[in-house]
Parts: C-alpha cells; sequence; structure tokens
C-alpha cells in the first residue's frame, strides 16, 4: 500500500476547504489550523497554486498517545493533516498520509488510535472525494 493517498475532489479549491472544514468539526473532529501554503509563499517572493494544509484532531483519541511516555515519541504524527490544493489543470486533490498502514506497524494503543483516526478520516472524506 501506498504511504500517501491522493484523491481529487468533487469541488472547488475553496468549497472543498470550506465544506471539509464543516464536517470534520460535525464529526466530533477540531480543526486546530489552516496553514495557507500559497499565501505565506507570495509573502516570501514566490508563487504557487492554491495549497491549505488542514491540522485536525480528535482529543479523545490524542489522550491516549499522549498520556504515556512510551507512545509520545509518536506525538510528531500529530495533529492529523489534510492537504487540500489545486492543480495546474484546474482540478482540486485532497491528499493525506496512509495512516492505516503507519498504524499496522506500530502495534498496541497507537496502531488502535491511528486506525481510529483513519476510519473516520476516510469516512468523513468520502462525500468529497470524485468517483
Amino acid at each position: 500500500m501506498e504511504m500517501f493517498i491522493e484523491n481529487e475532489s468533487k469541488y472547488s479549491f475553496d468549497e472543498t476547504v470550506e465544506k471539509l472544514s464543516e464536517s470534520i468539526v460535525s464529526a466530533g473532529w477540531k480543526v486546530t489550523h489552516i496553514h495557507d501554503l500559497q499565501g505565506t509563499l507570495i509573502k516570501n517572493n514566490f508563487d504557487v497554486l492554491p495549497v491549505k494544509i488542514m491540522e485536525v484532531c480528535r482529543p479523545d483519541y490524542s489522550v491516549k498517545i499522549l498520556r504515556n511516555d512510551s507512545e509520545r515519541i509518536y506525538s510528531s504524527l500529530m495533529p492529523c493533516r489534510l492537504s487540500v490544493y489545486e492543480t495546474s489543470d484546474g482540478k482540486t486533490k485532497i491528499s493525506r498520509m496512509n495512516s492505516g498502514v503507519l498504524a499496522a506497524q506500530t502495534g498496541g494503543v497507537v496502531e488502535e488510535v491511528m486506525s481510529m483516526a483513519f476510519s473516520d478520516i476516510e469516512n468523513i472524506l468520502k462525500q468529497y472525494i470524485k468517483n
């Protein structure tokens, strides 16, 4: 299996970010931050197509990893991230790490939490992905 997943969105770039943010919150997750990479690069005199990285978190999942020293090594994978970007042919794409693959390699609590998070996010994304 691939470590990263990319799908085309049914919606425009801005619609995807807006609708996805709403769905994430409705599903009990939090959108902790949205990084506007295009905006950041424009400020530094570079021009790229729109890219927004959405940091999402589900606190009741996160605490299971963060409360024990033995699992905190995986905190560098937190929060979960989704990328919404526009391609040169005008398509809007959604990408994310295939945390299900990574989870299978960790075992224990981390596997349990990452598997649940991956499943939740994939279920949220279903309504946005073009078939």
